[in-house]
């Protein structure tokens, strides 16, 4: 293997970070490492909510739930329409955030002005506010109107899944089973 002068690092090898050199999976794979075993499937459930419950459940029965994971699965991209963008919206939002960035310019140069800096906030918060609404009516009326609306997307899974460790799988799965149990009120 060769190795740069300059720092004695081997090349064509992944450099040292923070934490040390991280192990490639083909690297862990050949020196022996650690790597992570098979998992089982302990659990699915059709709610973020009801898989965090469980692993909550799993944590206060003293499971070692780093042993744990939490998948979903089947994801699809949900995007929620929110109303209709017109220009007037859109230089709207431009002048909410361009006083934001007024509001930090003004700050960096209130801290390091000799003038009135409650001043100079004020005026590049207004000046930000009129230029965001500028670029934002632009903007809107640059599209043609071919996106007339605002969304917001995310990430839905169908179902959740935990799995465990296959060492430790047969446990969790007695406890989860304890928890349903005393879900459904018997006794």
């Amino acid at each position: 293997m060769t190795t740069t002068p300059a720092d004695n690092t081997p090349t064509g090898s992944v450099p040292p970070g923070p934490a040390g050199v991280p192990d490639l999976p083909a690297q862990a794979a050949a020196s022996g490492g650690a790597t992570a075993g098979p998992t089982v499937v302990v659990g699915t459930y059709p709610e973020y909510a009801l898989a965090q419950q469980a692993v909550d459940h799993l944590s206060d029965n003293k499971f070692p739930v780093q042993r744990v994971k939490i998948i979903g699965t089947d994801l699809r991209l949900v995007e929620t329409v929110l109303g209709r963008l017109t220009t007037a919206r859109a230089a709207l939002a431009g002048a909410a955030s361009g006083a934001w960035f007024g509001l930090f310019i003004g700050l960096l140069f209130g801290l390091f002005s000799d003038s009135e800096w409650l001043a100079v906030i004020l005026t590049t918060v207004l000046i930000g506010a009129i230029w965001g609404a500028i670029f934002g009516a632009i903007a809107h009326a640059a599209t043609g109107g071919r996106r007339d609306f605002t969304s917001r997307s995310s990430l839905q899974a169908a179902q959740y899944a935990v799995l465990a460790d296959a060492e430790v799988a047969d446990e969790a799965r007695a406890l989860l089973v304890r928890l349903n149990w005393q879900a459904s009120g018997a006794q």
